[in-house]
Parts: structure tokens; C-alpha cells; sequence
């Protein structure tokens, strides 16, 4: 395996050390793009989880992404519905697009039913979440009233639920492709699991991704920044690119909660640059 440096994909991506260091703007990192390929990046919310909805919108436009993933603390589940409209317009106006939302769980019908409701009126076609198994034909029932997807979120070891992908692609594969996985690379790792050699067995219902890098092999690993663990991350966006993933690549910074941005932006800058390195 050909290995390149991490200072190698920060220069590739404009990302200066000093930005890396104190999360500030630096010529051309603040407005850094995925270079022409078929990633799209985002974030998932969550990352910025201490912070509020106008935080939330100028950080994720300084780390130079896309495309938001809103999580309740952003977007409150019980919100009315023109609520919802006022700040999915306000997510629209700042230049960003609101692709989906969640982790939302579900534990009842009554559950399902408010995140369908919700994701319709905040104007997005996709769900992340957690439906529990015996809520899983009464899901797939709303995909299909609502022709919103449902990407369902592996959270690694110690979840009963949905562990690893194979958990979700095995309670799922047979219904709506609507119904499909959201793969967090970092948990799918944790639990012993290749992220890359499950992209390719379960491409067929990968409907979103979570990128993150861990610091080890094992139910202990922390989220750390992107290429300084041990996930193959160019290894990773290869395969995507190859397989032409048309989905969403939201980044999901546990990290440094209060001051998630250094870290951040480190791991869009060597994301960008790995992408670059295949052009």
C-alpha cells in the first residue's frame, strides 16, 4: 500500500498548520471544495452539538462543506412545522443544503410517526435513524406513504440494536430499497469490522456514511482526527469513488466538543487532499 503523508493532504487541501491549530480562516481553506468527483461532502450535526443553529451554519461554511445532517439540539424534534420551514430557509439562504436529519430513535409508533412528519416538513427526503426491529415493517410502511429513505445508524459496541451493518442490512435487505444503512466507518471499526470491506458487501443499501477516525481496533477507540487513526481513509475514498457512491460523506466530529473546529477542519483538509491525490 502506497502511503502518503498527512502534511502532504493538508497542503493538497489549502489547510495551513497554523489553521489546524486555531481553527481560523487561512487563503483558500476557508472555502476548500471537494475537488471533481462524485463525493459529496457534509456534516453530521452532532459534531457541533454544544453550539446553536447560526453557530452551527457559519462553522460548517468555514470547514468548507456542503451539505448538513441536523440533529435535534439543531432542529428540535417537537418544532412546529413552520419552524421547520423557517430554518430549513435559513439553512438554504446561508448556502448550505439540508439533506437529511437525525440520528433520530425509535421506540414507538407514535415515534416513527413524528420523524416522518418532521423530516417531510423540514423539507428532506432522508431519515438517519434508529427504528427498534419490531417497528421495522411499520417504518417501511411510512417510506412508502412518504417516499422519504430511512438510513439506519450503526453505533458500534454496546449497542444491542444495530452494532455493525451487517445487524442493519440483515433486518432490511428484503424490504424497500428506500430502507437502507447509514454506516459510521468509526463504530463499524470499533466492533472488528473492515469499513471499507463493509462499503463493498453492503453498497447496495449504503444510503449514507459518517466519516470519523478512531485510535484503535477495539470497543475502546476514540474518535480522533481524520488520519491520525487507523482507518485506511484513502483506502476508503478510493473504494467510494470507484463505486460511485452518489451519496452524502458527513463528517461526525465527536472530538474536542467545545472547540471542535481545529479538528474539524484538519479532517476535511486531508479528506480534500487524499480526494486530490486521485485525481
Amino acid at each position: 500500500m502506497t502511503t502518503i503523508k498527512r502534511r502532504s493532504f493538508l497542503k493538497l487541501s489549502g489547510v495551513a498548520a497554523t489553521a489546524t491549530v486555531t481553527g481560523l480562516p487561512t487563503a483558500g481553506s476557508a472555502t476548500a471544495k471537494a475537488p471533481s468527483s462524485t463525493l459529496r461532502l457534509g456534516l453530521a450535526s452532532y459534531s457541533l452539538r454544544n453550539f446553536d443553529l447560526d453557530e452551527t451554519l457559519a462553522m460548517t461554511k468555514t470547514a468548507g462543506l456542503d451539505y448538513l445532517c441536523l440533529k435535534s439540539m439543531h432542529l428540535p424534534l417537537d418544532a412546529s412545522p413552520q419552524n421547520l420551514k423557517e430554518a430549513a430557509g435559513k439553512i438554504k439562504t446561508a448556502g448550505l443544503t439540508l439533506y437529511s436529519v437525525g440520528v433520530i430513535y425509535m421506540k414507538s409508533k407514535a415515534e416513527v410517526d413524528q420523524a416522518f412528519e418532521y423530516a417531510k416538513n423540514a423539507g428532506v427526503n432522508m431519515i438517519i435513524g434508529v427504528p427498534q426491529h419490531d417497528l421495522l415493517s411499520y417504518t417501511n410502511d411510512k417510506i412508502k406513504q412518504y417516499d422519504i429513505k430511512v438510513a439506519i445508524h450503526n453505533h458500534g459496541p454496546g449497542d444491542l440494536v444495530y452494532p455493525s451493518p451487517q445487524s442493519v442490512y440483515e433486518k432490511i435487505k428484503d424490504l424497500d430499497p428506500r430502507f437502507g444503512l447509514c454506516m459510521d466507518i468509526g463504530h463499524t471499526q470499533r466492533i472488528g469490522v473492515d469499513p471499507i470491506e463493509a462499503l463493498k458487501k453492503y453498497f447496495d443499501r449504503m444510503l449514507d456514511i459518517h466519516i470519523k477516525d478512531v485510535s484503535s481496533v477495539t470497543a475502546e477507540g476514540q474518535t480522533t482526527e481524520i488520519g491520525r487513526g487507523v482507518i485506511n481513509i484513502p483506502k476508503f475514498l478510493r473504494t467510494l469513488i470507484d463505486k460511485q457512491y452518489s451519496g452524502v460523506l458527513a463528517f461526525e466530529y465527536e472530538k474536542d466538543e467545545h472547540n471542535p473546529m481545529p479538528g474539524l477542519r484538519e479532517s476535511v483538509g486531508y479528506v480534500n487532499g487524499s480526494i486530490d491525490t486521485m485525481q
